[in-house]
């Protein structure tokens, strides 16, 4: 076992530098097997029994003494490394990194005793079957980001062989011998990139070419990611929000199935937020939301008159909602107007 008798010195024998846009999980996953070591076994000889890594979320916390040992031990720069970690999204897809509950765009993991309960990473199986070195992508934790620009193709969330949430980090946790890949479900051992390529589905082509462009935007952003505007996005969030509403005053969502002649789904119950929701939901609300972006005046007026949601909930709970949201809204305020304008 190489990696037994290297970890000692600052430079370990194997030095991989994080690949384009992989998260920090996927980096040290590849460092341990790198060395013949499972991940356990290499994370407890590095770090202690006192230093747990695989009971959190390690791409959104993103630990200090982890990322910095990695960046000492494989000669990454710091910045690099820092890189992997979701934190390269704050003021990008969400104002403040948060230590704990949902943190707006990026997918939950749900995590138990080690073990993901929850869909929280996704993967376009295409490409992993065309990666070189099969490895696990930030945009892939991005919760509206559902297709995969790169290859015009639905992601997926679990392992199509058996259902299983995606935690590569538990491959070796079976087996004697150190995988080949990470590609590989952990469950059942189903190659991820032999998925089905599923083509996009779509209910308008506008929208559809406004989720597209933010998805490109997504798998764009490596290392300096720019192009969103956090006003927009917060407004996205709360048509979410609308749209789940379990108010039986509020049929946002059918009001706007109805507009575009699509079905509804059937959407898990519960106080789910958009980020803790099954991709298959989270493509069907997305593309209900950029209906309502890009026809913001006139769909709100619609729904107004359909009864389909109230004045006083278009901005319930949205204390930090823009000005230009809030002038749209307050046009409701007075229904006499409202009806006078046709």
């Amino acid at each position: 076992m190489a990696g037994l008798v290297g970890l000692s010195g600052q430079l370990w024998p194997i030095r991989y530098k994080p690949l384009p846009d992989e998260l920090l999980s996927s980096w040290l996953v590849r460092l341990a097997h790198g060395h013949g070591l499972k991940v356990q076994t290499f994370c407890n000889l590095l770090f202690g029994n006192q230093r747990q890594v695989w009971n959190r979320d390690i791409d959104r916390l993103g630990p200090d003494w982890l990322v910095q040992e990695l960046s000492l031990r494989t000669g990454a720069p710091l910045a690099t490394a820092w890189n992997t970690t979701l934190g390269i999204y704050e003021g990008v897809l969400y104002p403040k990194m948060l230590a704990s509950g949902t943190l707006p765009w990026i997918q939950t993991l749900s995590m138990y005793h080690r073990t993901f309960t929850g869909y929280g990473l996704q993967f376009c199986p295409v490409c992993l079957k065309s990666d070189k070195v099969p490895h696990f992508r930030k945009a892939w934790r991005v919760a509206f980001h559902t297709v995969c620009a790169t290859h015009h193709c639905m992601l997926h969330d679990r392992c199509q062989a058996c259902g299983a949430a995606v935690a590569f980090h538990r491959r070796d946790m079976q087996k004697r011998s150190i995988p080949d890949s990470i590609a590989a479900c952990h469950n059942c051992g189903f190659d991820l990139g032999d998925c089905e390529s599923k083509p996009i589905a779509t209910y308008d082509g506008e929208v559809a070419s406004w989720h597209f462009q933010l998805c490109e935007l997504v798998e764009g952003t490596h290392s300096t990611p720019s192009g969103f505007d956090l006003d927009d996005l917060a407004v996205m969030r709360q048509f979410g929000k609308l749209l789940t509403s379990m108010y039986s005053t509020i049929t946002l969502r059918e009001y706007a199935c109805n507009v575009l002649a699509v079905q509804d789904m059937v959407l898990a119950t519960g106080k789910l937020a958009f980020e803790s929701r099954e991709l298959s939901e989270r493509h069907h609300l997305i593309q209900l939301i950029g209906w309502f972006m890009l026809n913001l005046e006139p769909a709100l007026r619609g729904t107004w008159r359909a009864k389909a949601i109230r004045y006083n909930h278009m901005c319930k709970d949205f204390e930090s909602a823009p000005a230009w949201y809030r002038a749209v809204v307050e046009e409701f305020s007075n229904w006499r107007n409202c009806v006078q304008r046709k």
